[in-house]
């Protein structure tokens, strides 16, 4: 039964079983952006990992498995628009899942502008390079895609869903195709020894510690394979598509980019990896594509390119604003934030997503240049995720350790969690600039803002929850409740 969304009086519901399973599947699949994460965040591991690197994309995916595991688990009993701070709330702590919910806030205001950046570069970049095009048009791309992304999200969950599934199926169709087509001219080059550690030839990192290093940088390509656990209340059968659709996403695209990686090693030459992005940052686009399709296959990546941004970034959209919307209605945010439009959207969420998206990707991007904004952005948003991976896992073996004990299984929500927690551990350090291990080295500025940025947030969320605490401790309670169809 769809519950009300015109009902002023009080906290409004989501649309009940208005996303299928592919939409469902499709949110978690674009939010990793599988083309962008293939042409611009791979090659981050690749220099360290070299022509080995498809063997650290396996690793990172088995991290990310693991944590896919735990996350299905729980969304499996607590289906809730708050997903991230109602699984911490039930397994760690309310006040735990308050600190959580306070730090997805942060990984929402710069998300946005994250992602609108990243247009911005791309388009401009591309049609300077082409067609002498001036770089400063790089606003009118970000503009553009804030714009569009609004409207997705203002016409409600079901169209916005359907553009993501269309979206993301031809990023994939093309990766693919352009992926096979260079293992085929390959030919007698193709080879299985890319995943072990024969090519690992970084002289600093040789071996198996250059593939450790890659691994904790893919692991970042993986970043939002969990996102179809936001839109649970909007799901049909959400406790049984919403789990599936974590754990197929990150298989998916965990093969697909096993494909990629392999494809471009054999292709470029696995002794030569090192040196992919050397002389062009985006090589998939200005090398391989041409090297398997020609002129077509130069502009097919590029589109592909930029509807993996916009697929990310309306998948980003359909996130964060169910949780401010969920947020809104359990009051930890203005009461205004738990209202939907007529189409089911929420409405002050969207509005509020588009402000800040524009608002702090302008400012970065005319302060510094688009290029370093995304980076700090991103790195704020690796700061961010890490440490909630890992209270997710925590969140699994304590919650079916202390209220399903009768479910309990030793190596699902025990071994599984504990070995998922710890894999993040590296991306955590990695993202914070914190050399910790080896491969980890302090990051320059403006990229070193981005520990202090994100540790003054969590303390000012502190501060927040010790508020709330002496005035009104049940407002932190409720991150528990869980708006379940009953």
């Amino acid at each position: 039964m769809t519950a009300s969304v015109a009902n002023d009086d009080g906290p409004q519901g989501l649309r009940r079983g208005a996303v299928g399973f592919g939409g469902v599947l499709f949110q978690s699949i674009t939010f990793m952006a599988p083309a962008i994460a293939t042409a611009l965040s791979i090659p981050l591991g690749i220099s360290y990992a070299g022509g080995a690197t498809p063997l650290a994309v396996i690793l990172a995916l088995v991290a990310c498995l693991i944590a896919a595991n735990s996350i299905g688990q729980l969304s499996t009993h607590l289906p809730s628009a708050g997903s991230f701070y109602t699984f911490v709330s039930h397994g760690i702590h309310p006040k735990v899942g308050f600190l959580v919910a306070w730090g997805f806030l942060l990984g929402v205001i710069v998300g946005g502008p994250f992602l609108a950046l990243q247009m911005g570069f791309v388009v401009a970049g591309t049609l300077n390079a082409e067609w002498g095009w001036s770089n400063d048009t790089w606003w009118i791309w970000t503009v553009l895609v804030c714009v569009l992304v609004f409207a997705l999200g203002y016409r409600g969950i079901t169209a916005s869903t359907r553009a993501g599934l269309v979206l993301g199926a031809f990023e994939i169709l093309v990766f693919v195709g352009i992926s096979v087509t260079l293992i085929f001219q390959a030919g007698s080059d193709n080879t299985l020894q890319v995943f072990g550690t024969h090519y690992a030839n970084n002289p600093d990192y040789q071996g198996f510690s250059g593939v450790i290093a890659a691994s904790v940088f893919t692991i970042l390509a993986f970043i939002g394979f969990e996102q179809a656990a936001p839109i649970a209340e909007e799901a049909h059968e959400p406790r049984r598509t919403v789990p599936r659709a974590i754990l197929v996403s990150c298989l998916a695209i965990g093969a697909f980019y096993i494909l990629n990686t392999y494809a471009s090693a054999v292709a470029f030459g696995p002794a030569k990896m090192i040196g992919f992005t050397a002389d062009d940052s985006n090589p998939w686009q200005n090398i391989l594509a041409r090297d398997a399709w020609g002129g077509i296959g130069f502009l097919l990546v590029f589109l592909a390119l930029v509807n993996s941004i916009i697929a990310n970034q309306n998948a980003a959209n359909n996130s964060s604003t169910r949780t401010m919307f969920a947020m809104g209605r359990i009051r930890l945010l203005p009461p205004e934030f738990g209202r939907l439009n007529p189409f089911g959207s929420p409405m002050l969420a969207l509005c509020a997503q588009l402000a800040v998206s524009l608002a702090v990707a302008l400012f970065l991007g005319f302060h510094y240049d688009p290029v370093t904004g995304f980076g700090l952005t991103a790195t704020i948003l690796v700061d961010i995720f890490a440490p909630m991976y890992i209270l997710l896992n925590v969140a699994c073996l304590m919650y079916f350790w202390r209220f399903r004990r009768d479910e309990f299984n030793v190596v699902r929500h025990g071994v599984l969690p504990i070995l998922g927690a710890l894999a993040f551990v590296p991306a955590f350090f990695a993202g914070a600039g914190i050399p910790a291990f080896s491969f980890i080295t302090a990051l320059p500025k403006p990229l070193w803002y981005a520990g202090p940025i994100a540790g003054i947030w969590m303390v000012i969320g502190v501060i927040y929850l010790i508020v709330l605490n002496g005035r009104d401790p049940d407002r932190i309670l409720e991150t528990k409740r869980v708006f379940d169809e009953a």
